[in-house]
C-alpha cells in the first residue's frame, strides 16, 4: 500500500495535465496536512502571546480567549453545486473601514484649533473620555512621525504613543518637518473649489464645446444631403469597419481639419522599450504602483475612472488620479461612451491635473461598462469611438493612447480592422490585450495575433499584453515586434518580475523579503489612507485584495519546472518555513493573519471577500 508520500510523488509526474505547476515532490502535500500546520502553528504563537500578556493586561488575555469572528472564505475549487466560480463577488459581505470608527476624534482638536462648529459638532471634543475609547496602539513607532518628523493625525494615530507626550500634545522633528516643507508628494488632489464648480456646474469648457459644434454642424449638413440625394443616411448604410470619406465644408471645422491642429504643441512620450504596469482596478492603487515603481516599472497609469463621475466631482472617483513623486511618467485611464462627456473630462483633467498620457479603456470586459456601450463596447460602435478620440484629442496637451482587445467575441478578431483607423485618428500608442471580452482570463493570450496587429500599428507604438510571469515570457513578447510590455497579473503575483525582466534572472526571493515588500506597502498605504482606525482599516482591505493573487506565487526554489506559467494552478505545498507555507495559502484566514503581522489585531466581527474570483485556471 502507497504511503501519503508515495501518492505525492507519483501525482507530481501528471501534475501538467491537470493545469498545476511542477512542484518538487519532497514539497508537495495534502489539503488537511497543509492547514494543520498552519493551524496549529497559529494556535502555539497565540498562546505564547497570552502568556506574555499576562502580567502586562488582564484584558488582553480576556481577548483572546474570545471566539475568533466568522470570516467568510474564497472557495477556488468550486461550489457545491460543481459550478466554477467566474467574475467578481458582486453583493459581498464586506464591512467598510468607516464603520470601525463609533466615536472619532474632532479634526480641529488634533490639529489644536478652536472648532468652528461649537456644541452642534458631531465629533468628541473630550480628549481624555476618547482616549479611554480608543482602540489600543498597533505599534511603538509610528511610520509617518519617523519619516516626515510630524502626523497629521495626532491623537488618533493607531501609533500615537510614539509622538504624543503624557498631556496629550503632540511632538515633532524639526530636522524632517524642514525637509518636507512645501513638498508635494502626491499630485492630482481635487480642490474644494473645483469640486464646487463641478457640482454647479460652472466649470467652462470652451475646446470641447468648440469641437462638439463642430460634430453637430457636421451631423446638420449630412442629414440635409441625405435628405436631397437619398433617402437612406450615408453612416447608416456604411459598415462599421469602413468610414464615408469626411466631407469638406465651408466654416465650420470637420473632424479632419481639428484633428490637425496643435500637432507641435503636444508632449512627447517616449515609450519604446518600456515596461508598463497596468492600470489594474482595485489593485492598481498608488501604494502598490509605489511597490512596483521600486522594482523598476517604467510607466504606471492610474485606475480606470468613470467620465461621468469625474464631471459630477465624486471625491471617491477623482482618488483614482493621484500621482505620487516617483512616478515619473504617469498616465490617467478614462472610460466613457459618449464624445460630448469623454471630450470635456479630458479638457476637465488637461486643466487641473499633471499626467503625461491620457488613455481610453476600450477594453473593460465588466458588463456594468460594456452594457453602456462603453469598455469593449467602443470596438463596435467606431464612429462613435473615432469622434471620442479625436475629441479627446483635440482637448489634450499631452499624448493619447488606446487600451483594446482582440474584440468581443472569441472567435471574431477586429482589432486588425481597427488599428489602420486609429493610426488616422491621432492615436499616439495602442495596448493590445491578447484576449477577447468573451474569454476574459481562462484561455492563453494570443501572442500570434498580437504579432500581426504589431505589423499593423508601425510606426505608432503598439504594447502587448498577456500572461506575461517571468522574463522569459517577456523576452518571448518582445520577439513579436511589439514596442513595449503591459504587465497586469503578473504584477500582482510577483512585483518583483520588472527586476526579473530587467536583470534577465529568476529571483528566489525568500518569505522574509516578501514580508519586507508587504511592510512597505502598509506604511506606504498608511502614507496614503492615513494612520487613524479608518486609514489602517483601509490599508487592511487593499492589502487583502492583494493577498488574493499574491498567494498564486511558488518560490522559485520548489519549483521543478522553471518558470512559472500563470495558468498553472499551484497545487498544496509546504514552504521552506512556515511563512512561505503560510504566503501560500489561499484561504482569508491566513491573509488576515499576514495582515495582523503588519497592522494589528482585526476589528471585532470583521469580514472580508475579496473582489475578484479571477478563475484563469484550467
Amino acid at each position: 500500500m502507497e504511503t501519503a508520500e508515495e501518492v505525492n510523488v507519483s501525482k507530481g509526474a501528471d501534475v501538467a495535465a491537470k493545469g498545476e505547476a511542477a512542484i518538487k515532490p519532497e514539497f508537495l502535500t495534502t489539503k488537511d496536512k497543509f492547514h494543520g500546520l498552519l493551524d496549529s502553528e497559529w494556535q502555539g504563537s497565540k498562546r505564547e502571546k497570552a502568556s506574555e500578556s499576562d502580567t502586562v493586561d488582564d484584558s488582553k488575555e480576556t481577548s483572546l480567549e474570545e471566539p475568533e469572528p466568522k470570516r467568510l472564505k474564497p472557495n477556488f475549487e468550486g461550489r457545491p453545486d460543481g459550478k466554477r466560480l467566474r467574475g467578481q463577488n458582486k453583493s459581498r459581505p464586506h464591512t467598510k473601514p468607516t464603520a470601525y470608527d463609533e466615536k472619532r476624534l474632532c479634526h480641529s482638536i488634533i490639529q489644536n484649533k478652536e472648532c468652528p462648529f461649537g456644541a452642534k459638532c458631531f465629533f468628541d471634543h473630550d480628549i481624555v473620555k476618547y482616549m479611554d475609547s480608543k482602540p489600543p496602539d498597533i505599534g511603538e513607532t509610528c511610520h509617518i512621525y519617523e519619516t516626515f518628523g510630524k502626523c497629521a493625525y495626532g491623537l488618533s494615530c493607531r501609533f500615537a504613543k510614539a509622538h504624543t507626550t503624557s498631556d496629550f500634545k503632540s511632538m515633532e522633528k524639526a530636522d524632517l518637518v524642514k525637509v518636507y516643507e512645501g513638498r508635494t508628494m502626491v499630485k492630482n488632489n481635487m480642490s474644494k473649489e473645483l469640486q464646487g464648480r463641478l457640482r454647479k456646474r460652472s466649470v467652462s469648457f470652451e475646446k470641447s464645446e468648440k469641437y462638439l459644434k463642430t460634430l453637430s454642424d457636421n451631423k446638420d449638413k449630412g442629414a440635409q444631403q441625405a435628405g436631397e440625394k437619398q433617402p437612406v443616411s450615408t453612416e447608416v448604410q456604411t459598415s462599421s469597419d469602413k468610414q464615408p470619406a469626411p466631407v469638406k465644408t465651408v466654416g465650420p471645422l470637420t473632424d479632419a481639419d481639428v484633428i490637425k491642429l496643435r500637432p507641435c504643441e503636444k508632449k512627447q512620450v517616449d515609450f519604446q522599450d518600456k515596461l508598463y504596469l497596468a492600470p489594474l482596478t482595485t489593485c492598481g492603487n498608488l501604494p502598490f504602483r509605489r511597490v512596483c515603481k521600486r522594482f523598476g516599472a517604467d510607466i504606471t497609469c492610474g485606475e480606470m475612472a468613470m467620465c461621468t463621475n469625474l464631471l459630477q466631482g465624486h471625491q471617491s472617483e477623482w482618488a483614482l488620479l493621484r500621482r505620487h513623486e516617483s512616478e515619473d511618467v504617469f498616465g490617467i485611464q478614462v472610460e466613457g461612451s459618449f464624445p460630448d462627456t469623454m471630450t470635456r473630462c479630458a479638457e476637465l483633467i488637461n486643466n487641473n491635473t499633471e499626467v503625461d498620457f491620457v488613455d481610453i479603456n476600450s477594453g473593460c470586459p465588466i458588463d456594468l461598462v460594456y452594457n453602456k456601450g462603453g469598455g469593449c463596447g467602443l470596438m463596435t460602435r467606431t464612429r462613435k469611438f473615432e469622434r471620442i478620440v479625436k475629441g479627446m484629442n483635440y482637448v489634450l496637451d499631452v499624448p493619447l493612447t488606446v487600451k483594446i482587445r482582440t474584440g468581443v467575441q472569441e472567435k471574431s478578431n477586429i482589432a486588425h480592422k481597427l488599428i489602420p483607423e486609429m493610426k488616422n485618428w491621432g492615436v499616439s500608442m495602442i495596448t493590445l490585450h491578447g484576449r477577447s471580452r468573451e474569454q476574459r482570463y481562462t484561455k492563453l493570450a494570443d501572442w500570434d495575433y498580437i504579432t500581426t496587429c504589431a505589423k499593423l500599428a508601425s510606426p505608432i507604438p503598439l504594447f502587448g499584453n498577456g500572461d506575461i510571469l517571468s522574463y522569459e515570457d517577456a523576452m518571448k513578447a518582445k520577439e513579436t515586434g511589439v514596442s513595449g510590455i503591459m504587465i497586469a497579473r503578473g504584477a500582482l503575483i510577483k512585483p518583483w518580475i520588472f527586476t526579473e525582466i530587467k536583470e534577465s534572472r529568476h529571483w528566489d526571493i525568500s518569505s522574509s523579503e516578501r514580508l519586507d515588500i508587504l511592510k512597505d506597502f502598509s506604511n506606504f498605504g498608511l502614507e496614503h489612507w492615513g494612520s487613524d482606525t479608518r486609514g489602517v482599516e483601509r490599508t487592511r482591505t487593499f492589502l487583502l485584495e492583494w493577498l488574493s493573487f499574491l498567494c498564486r506565487y511558488i518560490p522559485v526554489g520548489l519549483l521543478e519546472r522553471v518558470p512559472q506559467k500563470i495558468n498553472e494552478r499551484p497545487p498544496y505545498y509546504m514552504g521552506r518555513n512556515y511563512l512561505e507555507t503560510l504566503m501560500a495559502s489561499q484561504n482569508v484566514e491566513d491573509w488576515i493573519r499576514i495582515s495582523e503581522m503588519l497592522l494589528g489585531p482585526v476589528p471585532k466581527n470583521f469580514e472580508f471577500l475579496p473582489k475578484h474570483k479571477a478563475n484563469s485556471y484550467k
